[in-house]
C-alpha cells in the first residue's frame, strides 16, 4: 500500500499524487516521506521528465504531520533523535527546492509546482513552500496555513524559515505565532501562495506552468545572492523595528508560559542572520528544544490526539449510528439560538419553540445576524444562508416537534420549568425520541424524574456563545441509557464539536471545576489582595481570564443565583459565605458585570473594560502585606485542579483525557500544561502534594490534598502512567 503514486505523460509532465488509502485526509508519515523521496529522486533522475506536479487524489491537500513521526523521533533517540529526523526531512524538501539544479550555478532544475485541491495545513503546506510554485484551486472552505503553534509546537519542516524569508518577519507573524488560517484568495493576496484557479482547471494550469517555466523561475529568491529579507533583517533599522516589536508582542500574548512561541521567534531571529542552510539547522534545534519541552508534550497529547481520539468517539458505547435528522429546540434565548443555528449549519432540520412567536422569531433571527456577518467577511455564500434559514421553523406549537429524533430544552434553569417542558416534549414525540436539557448546575438524575423515559433522557450542557466555544459536556444520569449516551455523542459530531461524558452531580465537571477559580479570586479581595494581583497571576500562569473578569464576562447576578441554589442545597456545609459577602454587595449595588457596564470592573459608555473598578478598594481595602506571586498563583490553579481530581475520585469524570480536554476547551485551563491531571503530571504528585499542604495550613481545609493524589505521591506515579494504561487494559 502506497501513498504517493506516480504517473508521466506523453509530454514528460511526472504527476506525484498523494492519497493515503483509509483516511480522508491526507497526513505524512515515515513510510510517506521515504515514498515520496524515491519519486523525487526518480523522477529529476529520469531524462524523460521535463517537470513535476505535486497534488492529491483528494479534495483537500493534506492536514498535516502524522505526529507518531515526531514520538518516534524521541523513542529513536531522544533529542539527537528528533534533530536528525527533522533534518532528514529539512534534507528532502531542499532536494524538492533544488530539483537537481546544479549547486554553483542554480541551473539545470527541473520545475516543481504544487497543485493544492483544497486544505493545506502544517506539512500540507511547507512541502509546497519548498516547491517552485504554489497554485490553488478556488474553494472558499479550504484552509491554507501553518497552525501548529496551536498544538504547542512551530512549523519546523522549513516552513518557519521559508515563510519569513517569503513575506518577511512581519507579515509572516501572524500565520507563524497565531496560526492564522486562509482561503485560498486570502492567502494569495498574503503572498503565500502563487495563483488561484478554477477547480476543473487545476492540473491544467499547473502543466502549462511547468512547460513554460524558465531556469530563473526555479530559484528561491533566498538562494539568490541579491537576497535581502523583506522588512529587513534584524540589524536593518527597519527590521530591527519588527524584531523588537515581535518580541514584546509574544511575550504580551503568551505571558512567557508558551515555550514553542519564544522559539519560533528565536529561531526566525536567528535564521534571520545566517544563511538559508544554517538557518533551516537553527530551526531543527529550536524545534528539538521545544519537543524536549514537557509542555509541549502535553499540549500535543491533549490538544491533537485525545480531543481527536474524543471527537471520534473514543468513549461511544456500542450502539448503531444515532445521527439526527430532526432536532427541536426549546427556548430561543441566546442559548437555544445558538443551538439551533450550529445544527442547522451541520445541515440538521431544527425546529425552535418558544412561549411566543415573537421570542421564537428573534431566536430565528440569531442565526440570519451570523449568517449575514459570515456572507460581508466572503465565508458564506447567499445560497448557503437561504439553505441554513430553511432548516430552522420558528413556532410555538409543540406538535411541530412530530419526527424529532432529539430535542434539547434550554429554558430558565428552573426545575419546575424544565418539568413542564420535558411533559409537553415527550407528549409531542415519538416513543424513540432522545430528550436533552441543556443545563450548566442542575443534577440530570433530579430532572430526569419528570420525564417518563428516563433511560432516554441525557444532559448536553452547551459552552455560550454556542457558535464559538467547542466544547459541550454529555452528563449521564443514573437511569440514562446508552442509546441516549449515543446519540448525544453523534449530534455533538455533526456540529463539529468536540465532547466530553461525565457522570450526574451538582455542577458536572467544567463548573465544578471553575466556580472555585473564581471563588477564590473573590475570596482573595475580600481578604485584601490588591485585585490587579489577582487578576495579572491568573494571566501569568496561562489562564485567559483572571477570575474577576471572569465573573464580569458571565454576569455577578447570575453567580449570586449559583450561590443561593448552592447554599439550598448543601445547608451548614456551604464553604463561600466570604465570597458571597463580595457577589452580593456588588449585586445590590446594581453592579451585574460586563452586561450593566459595571462589575469588578469599570466600563465606559460603550462597554469597552478600562480597568478595575475604583470602588473596590473602599469597600476592600487593600492590606499592607501583599502575598507573593507564587502563592496567589498557586491557590488560582489547585482551586480547579483540586476539584478535577475529586471528581475523579467520585466517578463524576470517567477517563482523564475528557478531564484536559474539557478543561482548556470548557474554560480556558491554562493551555500550556496540557490540562490539569497533565500539569499535575508535569511538576510531579509529590510536589502537588507538598504545595496542597501548605495551603491548607494557611487558607483553609478547601485545599486539602485529595486521597488520590496522596497515593499517587507515596507510590510515585502519574496520572497519565495509571490510568492510561487502566483504560488502555479496558
Amino acid at each position: 500500500m502506497t501513498d504517493f503514486t506516480l504517473s508521466t505523460d506523453a509530454d514528460g509532465i511526472a504527476t506525484i499524487t498523494w492519497d493515503v488509502a483509509g483516511k480522508s485526509m491526507n497526513v505524512m508519515s515515515t513510510a510517506g516521506f521515504a515514498e515520496l523521496d524515491g519519486l523525487i529522486d526518480a523522477t529529476l533522475a529520469d531524462p524523460a521528465v521535463k517537470g513535476i506536479i505535486l497534488t492529491s487524489a483528494k479534495k483537500d491537500f493534506a492536514g498535516g504531520m502524522d505526529l507518531n513521526i515526531i514520538a518516534g523521533m524521541k523513542n529513536a533517540g531522544g533529542a539527537g533523535g528528533i534533530f536528525d529526523g527533522v533534518m532528514g526531512i529539512h534534507r528532502i524538501l531542499r532536494k524538492i527546492e533544488r530539483a537537481g539544479m546544479d549547486p554553483k550555478t542554480l541551473k539545470g532544475g527541473k520545475p516543481i509546482i504544487a497543485a493544492l485541491p483544497g486544505t493545506a495545513l502544517g506539512i500540507g503546506l511547507e512541502l509546497p513552500l519548498a516547491c517552485h510554485r504554489i497554485i490553488a484551486a478556488e474553494n472558499p472552505k479550504a484552509k491554507i496555513g501553518l497552525p501548529e503553534i496551536m498544538v504547542g509546537i512551530f512549523p519546523g519542516a522549513g516552513g518557519t524559515t521559508r515563510l519569513v524569508r517569503k513575506l518577511g518577519a512581519m507579515m509572516a507573524a501572524p500565520f507563524l505565532l497565531e496560526g492564522k488560517l486562509s482561503s485560498p484568495k486570502e492567502a494569495k493576496a498574503a503572498g503565500i501562495i502563487d495563483e488561484v484557479v478554477d477547480p476543473d482547471q487545476l492540473l491544467a494550469r499547473a502543466k502549462e506552468w511547468v512547460l513554460a517555466a524558465k531556469p530563473a523561475d526555479l530559484v528561491k529568491p533566498w538562494d539568490d545572492k541579491g537576497y535581502k529579507m523583506p522588512g529587513g533583517n534584524p540589524y536593518h533599522p527597519a527590521g530591527y523595528m519588527t524584531f523588537v516589536g515581535a518580541s514584546a508582542m509574544v511575550h504580551s500574548k503568551t505571558m512567557g508560559v508558551y515555550p514553542a512561541a519564544k522559539a519560533l521567534l528565536s529561531a526566525v531571529y536567528e535564521g534571520a542572520l545566517v544563511p538559508f542552510d544554517v538557518a533551516l539547522k537553527i530551526e531543527a534545534r529550536w524545534f528539538t528544544q521545544v519537543l524536549m519541552n514537557p509542555s509541549s508534550g502535553a499540549m500535543i497529547r491533549s490538544l491533537f490526539i485525545n480531543k481527536e481520539a474524543l471527537e471520534k468517539g473514543a468513549n461511544r458505547p456500542a450502539v448503531a449510528d444515532q445521527s439526527v435528522k430532526r432536532l427541536g429546540v426549546i427556548g430561543a434565548g441566546m442559548m437555544g439560538a445558538g443551538i439551533a443555528y450550529v445544527s442547522a449549519n451541520a445541515g440538521i432540520e431544527v425546529v425552535l419553540i418558544d412561549a411566543a412567536q415573537e421570542a421564537a422569531d428573534r431566536g430565528r433571527a440569531h442565526s440570519q445576524d451570523l449568517l449575514d456577518k459570515g456572507v460581508k467577511r466572503g465565508k458564506v455564500t447567499a445560497e448557503k444562508k437561504a439553505e441554513v434559514l430553511a432548516r430552522i421553523t420558528a413556532t410555538t406549537d409543540y406538535a411541530a416537534l412530530a419526527g424529532c429524533d432529539l430535542v434539547v430544552e434550554a429554558v430558565f434553569e428552573d426545575p419546575k420549568i424544565k418539568a413542564e417542558v420535558t411533559a409537553k416534549v415527550e407528549a409531542a414525540t415519538g416513543p424513540d425520541c432522545i430528550f436533552a436539557t441543556n443545563t450548566s448546575t442542575l443534577p440530570i438524575s433530579g430532572l430526569a424524574r419528570a420525564s417518563a423515559r428516563p433511560d432516554q433522557f441525557i444532559g448536553i450542557h452547551f459552552f455560550s456563545p454556542v457558535d464559538k466555544m467547542m466544547l459541550v459536556e454529555i452528563i449521564r444520569g443514573k437511569a440514562t441509557g446508552d442509546r441516549a449516551v449515543a446519540k448525544a455523542l453523534d449530534f455533538v459530531r455533526q456540529i463539529r464539536k468536540t465532547p466530553i461524558v461525565v457522570n450526574d452531580a451538582r455542577f458536572f465537571y467544567a463548573n465544578r471545576c471553575i466556580i472555585p477559580y473564581i471563588n477564590e479570586g473573590i475570596r482573595m479581595v475580600a481578604e485584601g489582595v490588591e485585585p490587579v494581583l489577582v487578576e495579572n497571576a491568573a494571566r501569568l500562569v496561562g489562564m485567559p481570564l483572571g477570575p474577576l473578569q471572569l465573573v464580569d464576562e458571565t454576569s455577578i447576578d447570575l453567580g449570586v443565583k449559583i450561590a443561593k441554589a448552592t447554599k439550598a442545597a448543601m445547608g451548614d456545609a456551604y464553604p463561600d459565605g466570604a465570597v458571597d459577602a463580595v457577589l452580593f454587595a456588588l449585586a445590590d449595588a446594581g453592579r451585574l458585570g460586563k452586561k450593566t457596564n459595571a462589575g469588578f470592573y469599570a466600563y465606559d459608555a460603550t462597554g469597552k473594560r478600562e480597568g478595575l473598578w475604583d470602588g473596590l478598594a473602599t469597600h476592600w481595602p487593600v492590606a499592607g502585606e501583599q502575598p507573593d506571586l507564587t502563592q496567589v498563583q498557586h491557590r488560582l490553579l489547585m482551586a480547579q485542579v483540586l476539584e478535577a481530581v475529586r471528581a475523579l475520585e467520585a466517578g463524576v469524570l470517567t477517563d482523564i483525557r475528557e478531564g484536559d480536554v474539557g478543561a482548556i476547551l470548557g474554560w480556558g485551563f491554562a493551555p500550556w500544561s496540557g490540562g490539569p491531571f497533565s500539569w499535575l503530571d508535569i511538576i510531579g504528585a509529590a510536589r502537588a502534594v507538598e504545595i496542597c499542604d501548605a495551603l491548607t495550613a494557611s487558607h483553609g481545609t478547601r485545599f486539602t490534598t485529595p486521597a488520590l493524589l496522596r497515593d499517587m505521591a507515596i507510590k510515585g506515579e502519574t496520572f497519565y502512567g495509571r490510568f492510561a494504561k487502566a483504560k488502555a487494559a479496558a
